[in-house]
């Protein structure tokens, strides 16, 4: 009889369900750290409108810092490093490991999925950046529509004094936007009368939108509950503990094999390895509560 071999998955294989309550029992483990780990606090931020509200967030740096400790417990396990990753308001923290035991590997997949949402720091300063740019919007925005009921009439007078005559608008287009020095030189002229230097105005508002996004604080949600691979594909917050029994031949992992085959003594060293993992667990969790 062949399975692909997920603990967890229902089997008639009396090892495998043996397998599945040790599974069980180290998943409850890793979901109570996760609990306690993300934790919710509740924290001051500011709003777009300048708002100031609490929202609750917690410290993925905690979790991380707990997958780096399992990790560096797991002494003769092949490890992964724990990595992020980021998708747009996505992020996944996640880390891998895995040991041969005969022709067999165990792996086992660790993550914590959440996503992040971005409010401003409860400082005086956003609201004078938001203020200056406001300011500098309608400034400008008053100038160019000036410039814009303005320039193509003082086009066609600079030129009736160049020489040419009976130009409509369409014609103004063409001559406007085929002779670059024409129109550098007109477009100098024009400014000439403006009371703005929109380059200077351009560069001051590009470092206010600067400082703006150095005042963003972030803050992270995620729910504390058990999500499988498909729930965490689909970016469903969650965290994932996956353990996985295959066969190896020919340096090829196949997930079809009859667990009937493995010898007592296999048998005896996969258990060890899962009684390891819970016992690792159990100690992370002794001084959460």
């Amino acid at each position: 009889m062949l399975f692909i071999v997920r603990l967890g998955a229902r089997s008639p294989n009396d090892f495998i369900q043996m397998l599945n309550q040790k599974n069980e029992v180290i998943q409850k483990l890793y979901l109570s750290k996760m609990r306690y780990l993300t934790k919710m606090i509740d924290v001051k931020v500011m709003l777009g409108d300048s708002t100031i509200t609490e929202q609750k967030t917690f410290e993925p740096k905690q979790v991380i810092d707990y997958f780096q400790k399992i990790n560096i417990s797991l002494k003769e396990w092949s490890l992964q490093d724990v990595s992020v990753t980021n998708h747009e308001d996505l992020r996944r923290i996640f880390t891998k490991f895995e040991i041969m035991e005969g022709s067999y590997l165990i792996s086992g997949h660790m993550s914590l999925q959440f996503h992040v949402l971005l409010y401003y720091k409860p400082d005086q300063r956003v609201i004078d950046c938001q203020k200056e740019l406001s300011e500098i919007v309608d400034l400008t925005k008053n100038e160019e529509e000036q410039i814009a009921d303005s320039s193509d009439q003082f086009v066609l007078n600079k030129l009736k004094k160049m020489g040419y005559k009976d130009f409509d608008h369409q014609k103004l287009f063409e001559v406007f936007y085929k002779n670059d020095e024409f129109r550098e030189k007109i477009f100098q002229e024009i400014q000439k009368g403006v009371n703005v230097d929109f380059k200077e105005m351009s560069e001051k508002k590009t470092k206010l939108f600067q400082e703006l996004d150095s005042l963003l604080v972030e803050t992270y949600q995620t729910s504390p509950v058990l999500i499988d691979d498909t729930r965490l594909v689909t970016g469903e917050e969650g965290c994932l503990f996956t353990l996985d029994l295959e066969f190896v031949k020919n340096n090829n992992r196949e997930g079809l094999f009859d667990p009937r085959k493995i010898s007592n003594s296999v048998k005896d060293r996969i258990v060890k390895r899962l009684d390891e993992l819970e016992a690792l667990l159990n100690k992370t969790n002794e001084f959460d509560n």
